[in-house]
């Protein structure tokens, strides 16, 4: 029993990859649409979490700055330690003392003669003891607390981040995720649109065909089952040629991006998409031909019979 359901469904399957040969352009064509389609909203989604992997790489680079009080006494400095070390929320941490600090500048400014005459203006070291942490999180809340709670130790002056730009830059990318989300949306209605005016024209151009089979006792699930099988072959083509699209573009745009990075000491690139993003991709497209070849047949026979 089974073995005849198989064996029916994959002469249906020949019938209808036969006849989609035989209109090769038409075909070719329907895919196309369907990849390009496709690859919009895909290379949104792309550029959206390559995006958001650079701003996490940016966040773990900038650390809070922690300036101890200038009177800060070295039993204090032991205990902000130890309480820095027994944080789950800081990942690491140095300290930076107010002797080192001051040799820095007195170095960098021996380079530079305005700095050097503000250095020599200068009868005693002006800068604090500090510790630069990197928090375990990078969420623009985490580290807010983080922050909140520093600011509290004994001993402390002031602690600095300037989280500002971190909430905006989270704030554009959870838009870019839903503009994502909405494009990807209209798109699929427009492609259940094509796809299913497409199938209906075939109904259309086979409708003698129709109901000869209905006249001879056919059902409804036999006559539909051509039609989506071709939907979904339309929606499988089509985004088997949106994923070559994407690994064509992603390819080209890696050539520039990575010299960019280059220059600013980065090894930053567009991330191919995945094995998964391909798979959703090609089985979102076949189930949306299928879904659109449905809609279409049932609304064709109920129309036409």
């Amino acid at each position: 029993m089974i073995k005849n359901w198989i064996n029916r469904h994959l002469q249906v399957i020949q019938q209808v990859l036969v006849r989609m040969r035989l209109h090769g352009w038409s075909t070719l064509m329907m895919c196309g649409v369907i990849g390009v389609t496709l690859c919009l909203p895909s290379l949104f989604y792309i550029a959206t979490d390559n995006l958001n992997r650079l701003a996490s790489d940016i966040q773990t680079q900038s650390p809070i700055s922690l300036f101890l009080k200038l009177n800060a006494t070295q039993a204090e400095i032991q205990s902000i330690e130890r309480q820095l070390k027994g944080d789950e929320h800081i990942t690491s941490y140095h300290l930076v003392t107010k002797d080192q600090a001051w040799q820095k500048m007195q170095k960098t400014g021996a380079g530079n003669t305005v700095a050097s005459n503000i250095v020599n203006t200068l009868d005693k070291n002006p800068l604090p003891d500090a510790f630069f942490i990197t928090p375990a999180s990078n969420t623009p809340e985490a580290i807010s607390q983080l922050q909140s709670s520093l600011q509290a130790l004994n001993g402390v002056d002031k602690a600095l981040i300037d989280s500002q730009w971190i909430k905006r830059l989270n704030g554009l990318l959870q838009l870019g995720n839903k503009m994502v989300l909405v494009l990807a949306s209209l798109l699929a209605f427009a492609l259940v649109a094509v796809i299913g005016n497409t199938i209906r024209m075939q109904i259309l151009t086979q409708l003698a065909e129709i109901e000869v089979s209905q006249l001879i006792g056919a059902t409804k699930s036999f006559i539909r089952c051509p039609f989506l099988y071709a939907g979904a072959l339309y929606g499988l083509g089509g985004g088997l040629i949106a994923c070559l699209l994407l690994w064509t573009m992603v390819s080209f745009f890696n050539s520039t991006v990575v010299q960019i990075a280059a220059e600013y000491g980065s090894q930053f690139a567009i991330s191919n998409q995945s094995l998964v993003l391909n798979l959703f991709i090609v089985l979102t497209a076949t189930a949306i031909g299928w879904l659109a070849a449905y809609f279409a047949v049932n609304s064709a026979l109920v129309t036409y019979h």
